[in-house]
């Protein structure tokens, strides 16, 4: 079974977030992509885009701190289908790729909870159309800087300050593989396919920003270098799902980034 992204647009979608600059400014879209205004409330001591950090904010609420009934008994019923909604999706997503069976087998695997699956995507999708419908651009941008730690959000919940991967400086963020795991296993089930495969680029992209970036979890962190912003989004963001699933067998870093 194969999906591929289409390659033209996540062309496109490389050569606008290499636009990205130190400060964490874009050059302008055109007028017909403008972004809605960014009318939130003023949070004081937020650093980066903010648009972003309230995205990302919102999404850990509705999906962690803050969560519904129905996603809640989404995530039991995987966890009593994998043994852990983390570790156990990762771990059987990494036992089953590098195998002659693949990807059907992992996909006959998560077959049992696809309706909680189904509910996880809707519920993730819905929080990115509530804030980038239509700009799938400037989503990819908002996943560039979760990776280099750069949305600073002081409602955060302590430690965890910055939007990004939680780990730290020295112990590298395993949540990219867990979340991949989930993305892959919602498009091989056809839920949500197309919107999946259009956003395994951008995690792998977040994922190799941080894995280059490595910033702290409670401080305001450097944004990466123009440069290294322009390559990361080069050599990730033009990808698609069989290529990534080869590259996201390298645990916990992209091949090269030890």
């Amino acid at each position: 079974m194969s999906h591929h992204v289409d390659r033209r647009q996540v062309l496109k979608v490389s050569l606008g977030v290499a636009a990205v600059s130190a400060a964490g400014t874009v050059v302008a879209p055109p007028a017909s992509a403008a972004a809605p205004r960014d009318d939130f409330p003023e949070v004081p001591g937020m650093s980066g885009d903010r648009r972003a950090n309230e995205f990302w904010y919102q999404l850990d609420e509705t999906t962690l701190y803050d969560s519904s009934q129905e996603v809640k008994d989404a995530y039991a019923a995987i966890e009593a289908h994998v043994g852990n909604i983390e570790r156990g999706m990762r771990e059987k997503w990494l036992e089953l790729v590098g195998t002659p069976g693949y990807p059907d087998n992992y996909a006959a695997f998560m077959t049992p909870i696809r309706q909680p699956l189904e509910v996880l995507s809707r519920t993730q999708l819905g929080v990115m159309d509530r804030y980038y419908h239509h700009q799938h651009l400037r989503l990819v941008q908002a996943f560039g800087w979760f990776g280099e730690g750069v949305l600073y959000d002081p409602r955060g919940h302590a430690p965890f300050l910055v939007h990004t991967m939680n780990g730290t400086p020295d112990t590298p963020p395993p949540g990219y593989h867990t979340w991949y795991a989930y993305l892959r296993a919602m498009s091989l089930l056809d839920i949500d396919r197309r919107r999946w495969d259009r956003l395994a680029p951008a995690l792998a992209f977040a994922w190799a920003a941080q894995s280059t970036a490595r910033p702290a979890q409670d401080a305001v962190n450097p944004p990466l270098p123009p440069r290294t912003v322009r390559r990361l989004a080069a050599t990730w963001l033009v990808k698609d799902v069989d290529r990534l699933d080869r590259d996201f067998r390298s645990f916990p870093y992209p091949e090269g980034m030890s």
